[in-house]
């Protein structure tokens, strides 16, 4: 396409771009002339330029040259990189980090709340390389893993995240919280029903007796074990009824240690629930004195078994440290009316719901539009009836 030029009288070529430009210019300075606008402006903007406001301080890596990344200096190992980015970590920052945005987002996490656990031992990268290649070739050749991963059976360890989801840091250790280093495997039978874990379900029947108790343990090493609930207390909403308590037990020897407080079934109130009941193990650094915390045996009285965790563990706090948990909820059936009867010897209390009146407007005399069963509100009997009028 050309167009002539009157000054030069040579042709000039013009793009089909720069022609559909001023085809749309012409065509909006026209439809302006229409509408009545003297003055029609053309294309504009309004958005206005922000200013860039300078930082409260240095920026993270702003002293990094991107665009020679050849002459940086490599860190040639992780190690070497663990530890400048535990030194970076350690420095304090003007700007706010994801930890500070969790903590105000989410209140009940771990931020802010004091490790009373036993402390974490990095073990060797050599030693966690090979123990991990030991256990994927374990993996990939066990049929049983398989099947669970392709059945969507497969049980992931979850008990701190459990603890915390059910309160029991809360609830046990206000202000406290541990990691469970030492798995605890709680049985009340041979069935799988009757195990417990974290926070499954086993009635009270299958708690009547002892449960048998293991876990990996050195044979010079003392341990403590403490059954309790924080749900059950008749009287006191902070309280807690002890149910058993073993102390000084030398290696996993359960039924070796010095039983401070005989074991008691659990007895949940009926119309109360479900029930947590917690065990945690300490580990001890030395023999302890149980002396104060001993109970007679045997001990039937709910004042006698009242408990305090955190109580006990402040107590103890310089020789015990928590190291175990498994916890379980259990729900009333008929051997709580058997416990609070027979080893009690007190009336079982119930807790039921009261349902209010039944409130009925007044009788009308022509009741217009209404359904069939209308007159059956207000016929006379002491039972209330709760269909569907």
């Amino acid at each position: 396409m050309f167009s002539r030029d009157t000054s030069s009288g040579n042709k000039q070529e013009t793009s089909p771009f720069k022609m559909a430009c001023r085809m749309v210019c012409e065509a909006v300075l026209r439809t302006g002339l229409d509408l009545g606008v003297s003055q029609a402006r053309g294309f504009g903007t309004a958005a206005a330029l922000c200013r860039r406001v300078a930082p409260l301080g240095p920026m993270p890596n702003e002293d990094v040259d991107f665009k020679n990344l050849d002459s940086l200096e490599k860190y040639r190992s992780y190690t070497r990189y663990l530890k400048t980015a535990e030194e970076a970590n350690r420095k304090t920052t003007w700007w706010r980090t994801y930890r500070q945005y969790l903590e105000e987002q989410n209140g009940d996490n771990d931020v802010g709340l004091v490790d009373i656990g036993l402390p974490h031992r990095q073990p060797s990268r050599i030693k966690v390389a090979r123990e991990r290649r030991k256990l994927q070739k374990e993996n990939k050749s066990n049929p049983e893993l398989e099947k669970a991963m392709r059945l969507q059976t497969f049980r992931i360890p979850l008990e701190r995240r459990l603890a915390r989801h059910y309160g029991i840091y809360r609830d046990l250790f206000p202000g406290a919280h541990f990691h469970p280093r030492v798995p605890l495997r709680v049985a009340y039978g041979d069935e799988a029903s009757a195990q417990v874990h974290y926070g499954n379900h086993v009635t009270p029947t299958q708690a009547a007796a002892a449960p048998r108790v293991s876990f990996e343990a050195e044979e010079d090493s003392l341990w403590t074990l403490l059954l309790t609930s924080p749900d059950e207390h008749l009287l006191d909403s902070e309280g807690e009824y002890i149910h058993w308590l073993v102390g000084n037990i030398p290696g996993s020897a359960v039924n070796s240690g010095e039983e401070v407080c005989h074991y008691l079934p659990p007895f949940p109130v009926k119309g109360t629930g479900f029930h947590r009941f917690v065990f945690l193990l300490f580990k001890q650094d030395a023999p302890v004195n149980f002396e104060q915390d001993c109970r007679p045996s045997p001990c039937h009285s709910l004042k006698q078994r009242t408990f305090k965790t955190v109580e006990f563990y402040r107590k103890h706090q310089d020789v015990i440290t928590p190291a175990g948990l498994a916890f379980f909820q259990c729900q009333w059936d008929d051997s709580v009316t058997s416990t609070f009867h027979t080893l009690l010897n007190m009336k079982e209390p119930v807790f039921e719901f009261e349902r209010p009146p039944v409130y009925h407007p007044p009788q009308l005399k022509y009741p217009h539009k209404q359904p069939l069963r209308y007159l059956d509100r207000y016929r006379d009997g002491h039972e209330p009836t709760y269909g569907i009028y």
